[in-house]
C-alpha cells in the first residue's frame, strides 16, 4: 500500500475562513476502512472542515507500524502548512504512538492538542506516571470527552492544573459529539424485552454477559431477544458457540458490524440497549442508544457514572453482575413511566453532545492554542 494516499487532507466543503488555523489531526482515524468504525477524531475534523477550517489527517492505516510511520512522515511533510495538531491519546500501546508522534511535533515546533479517550488510559496513568506525565506535559492544551479522564488522568500527575507554566483552563472537558440527523428519534412509552447490544467483540467489552443477561431474563420473559452486532476481534464465534450451549440459539441474532443505515435499522427494532463493559470512557454507543430513544441499562464502570445518571438517563447495575442487569430490565418492562422518562432523558443527554452545541468550545480552544 502507498503510504502516501493514506494521510490526506479532510475535503473541506465551505469556503477557508481566514484566521481560522490549519489543523492537522494525528491518531487512528480508520472510519474509512471497511468494518471500522468512525473515530470521534475525524468526526470533529469533518465538522470543522465544513466550518471553514484547513484540515489534514494521518493515519488511516490500520497495522500500528505503518501508521506510526505515516503519521510521522505526514507531519514532517506538512510542517509547514500545521499551525495546530490534535492528538488523539489512547492507552496502552496506542500511548506509545502518542509519545512518537508528539515528539515529533514538539521538534517541529508545534502547537498541540491531546484529546483522552479510552477507558485504559488511567490503568496506563496509574502504572506509568511518570511516562504519562512527561508526555501529556508537551500540550498546550488537554482535552477529555468528561470529567472521568481529568480526574483519572490529569489530576492525580498535575495536582496544580497542569505543567508548569499551564493555567488553570489548560485541561478542559469537551464532550463527544453526534451528528443528531444520522439518528432519528423513537419515543419508548413502554418497552419489549428486544435487548440490543453494539460493541466490538473483545475482552474489555465483555459480550459474553450479555448471553447470560438473556438467560436469567427469560426465566421470566421467555420470548426475550438479543441482538449483538459490532466488529469482531476473535469472540463472535465463540459467542455464537455459547448461545448454542445455554439453548439460546434461536434468540440471538449477530447482524455483524452496522453502517449507518444498517444502525437507524437495528435501534428501530429494539427497545433496550445493553452496555455490559468491564472498561469504558464516555462510550458513543451509549450516547447513540440514548439519540434513538433506547432506554440503557450499563455497568457503573470508569467513566459511565459521569455520563449516566442513574434512574435518570439510563439504569446502571454493578459490573458482571448478570441477574442485576436482567433485574434492571425487568424494571424498565414492569414501568412503563420509567422507560419512557429514560427514553425522553437519554435523547436530551445526546442533544447535548449535538455539534451545535459543542462547536463553539472547539472554536475558543483553537484561538487560545492559536493566538498564545
Amino acid at each position: 500500500m502507498d503510504m502516501s494516499s493514506i494521510s490526506r487532507s479532510i475535503p473541506v466543503s465551505s469556503p477557508t475562513v481566514a484566521g481560522h488555523p490549519r489543523l492537522c489531526f494525528v491518531g487512528p482515524l480508520l472510519g474509512v476502512n471497511p468494518g471500522w468504525v468512525t473515530s470521534q477524531g475525524e468526526i470533529v475534523a469533518g465538522l470543522l472542515a465544513a466550518e471553514g477550517y484547513p484540515v489534514r489527517g494521518t493515519s488511516q492505516i490500520p497495522a500500528r507500524l505503518p501508521r506510526l510511520a505515516d503519521m510521522l512522515r505526514s507531519l514532517v511533510a506538512w510542517r509547514n502548512d500545521i499551525d495546530v495538531v490534535i492528538h488523539q491519546v489512547f492507552g496502552g500501546m496506542g500511548f506509545a504512538m502518542v509519545d512518537a508522534a508528539s515528539r515529533m511535533g514538539q521538534l517541529l515546533g508545534l502547537r498541540q492538542i491531546f484529546v483522552l479517550h479510552g477507558g485504559s488510559l488511567p490503568d496506563t496513568a496509574v502504572r506509568r506516571p511518570r511516562w504519562v506525565s512527561r508526555v501529556l506535559s508537551r500540550a498546550d492544551r488537554v482535552v477529555a470527552p468528561s470529567a472521568y479522564l481529568l480526574e483519572q488522568v490529569v489530576r492525580p500527575l498535575f495536582p496544580t492544573g497542569g505543567p508548569r507554566g499551564a493555567g488553570q483552563d489548560w485541561a478542559r472537558v469537551i464532550p463527544n459529539i453526534l451528528d443528531l440527523d444520522l439518528y432519528p428519534y423513537c419515543h419508548r412509552s413502554a418497552v419489549a424485552p428486544r435487548l440490543l447490544w453494539m460493541r466490538t467483540f473483545q475482552y474489555v467489552y465483555h459480550p459474553e454477559l450479555a448471553i447470560d443477561v438473556l438467560a436469567d431474563l427469560r426465566r421470566t420473559h421467555p420470548t426475550a431477544t438479543l441482538s449483538m452486532a459490532g466488529q469482531d476481534r476473535g469472540l463472535r464465534e465463540p459467542l455464537i458457540a455459547l448461545a448454542q450451549e445455554r439453548g439460546l440459539a434461536e434468540a440471538v441474532r449477530f447482524p455483524g458490524f452496522l453502517d449507518a443505515a444498517a444502525k437507524a435499522h437495528e435501534f428501530a427494532n429494539h427497545d433496550i440497549y445493553l452496555n455490559t463493559n468491564r472498561v469504558d470512557n464516555m462510550p458513543v454507543s451509549v450516547l447513540e442508544a440514548g439519540a434513538f430513544g433506547l432506554p440503557v441499562v450499563a455497568t457503573t464502570v470508569g467513566g459511565l457514572p459521569y455520563l449516566l445518571r442513574d434512574g435518570e438517563t439510563g439504569l446502571l447495575v454493578p459490573a458482571e453482575d448478570a441477574a442485576a442487569m436482567a433485574d434492571a430490565i425487568r424494571r424498565l418492562i414492569d414501568r412503563p413511566e420509567l422507560a419512557a422518562a429514560l427514553s425522553a432523558n437519554g435523547r436530551r443527554l445526546a442533544e447535548s453532545c449535538g455539534w451545535a452545541t459543542v462547536r463553539d468550545q472547539w472554536a475558543v480552544l483553537f484561538d487560545e492554542v492559536y493566538h498564545a
